[in-house]
């Protein structure tokens, strides 16, 4: 079972780092504010909570670790946080810039400015 969860949380870091690497490419292709936040969010949620709960299972599979439950442990109370955090924030974010009108974009449909004129 120990060697289970060692390979799993290694897979896991692995596809947290390719998460990365796509959310930092998102950061730079995207066309505007808005979608690169969602890549920002994308990044940050598979980048970070994810290798996170890896190191977590990855802890609890290492036997040679002295302290692994409370590794574990931290990596997973961490990785929640992140987890409830990041959303909340790009969304703050991008409620502010689109409340301020700092952002330039034509959409098709505005819900906010729907029912902002009521």
């Amino acid at each position: 079972m120990s060697e289970i969860l060692f390979y799993l949380g290694a897979l896991m870091i692995v596809i947290g780092g390719i998460c990365d690497l796509f959310g930092a490419l998102g950061l730079l292709k995207f066309p505007n504010f808005y979608v690169r936040l969602h890549a920002a969010t994308v990044g940050t949620i598979g980048g970070a909570v994810v290798p996170l709960f890896g190191v977590g299972f990855l802890a609890l599979g290492a036997d040679f670790l002295p302290h692994k439950y409370a590794i574990a442990g931290a990596s997973f109370v961490t990785g929640i946080i992140v987890l409830l955090a990041a959303p909340a924030g790009a969304h703050a974010l991008a409620y502010a810039a689109h409340k301020a009108r700092i952002v330039k974009w034509q959409p098709k449909v505005d819900h906010l400015a729907e029912v902002r004129e009521k």
